[in-house]
């Protein structure tokens, strides 16, 4: 979040974009259309398409990447995204959308335990066999 302090009125094009957040042109363009990040064109110039971004813009996509190394799914992300931004009250609707997310986490650690557990004992049988 400390581009956002350092850019507060600045915008930037896709490419300095990406430099920022680390993310590739192709993301970023792909969360574009998904409608998670908006880019705004400049109305006085038309000999070109391109998009500036703002401040918002790095803060979004840092949320964005936080929240897909902890497991939220694109969906999840795009439902965060509006009820951080763009809802008044959005308390309830985000504690609920990040209590589902720990309930699965806790669901698949008991997954896994199991499963390890299952393998060990696989594998304490086949170390028997071979003695």
């Amino acid at each position: 979040m400390l581009y956002c302090f350092l850019l507060k009125n600045k915008t930037m094009l896709i490419n300095e974009l990406s430099k920022r957040t680390g993310l590739s042109i192709h993301t970023i363009r792909y969360y574009e259309n998904l409608g998670m990040i908006k880019g705004l064109t400049d109305e006085k110039v038309v000999s070109n398409n391109y998009k500036h971004y703002d401040a918002n813009t790095i803060e979004r996509l840092e949320i964005i990447i936080e929240a897909r190394e902890v497991g939220f799914t694109l969906a999840e992300i795009k439902k965060i995204l509006t009820s951080w931004f763009e809802t008044i009250d959005s308390k309830p609707e985000t504690l609920e959308l990040f209590q589902a997310k720990i309930k699965e986490i806790d669901d698949k650690m008991k997954y896994f335990k199991q499963t390890k557990s299952l393998l060990e004992k696989v594998c304490e049988k086949i170390q028997s066999n071979n003695d």
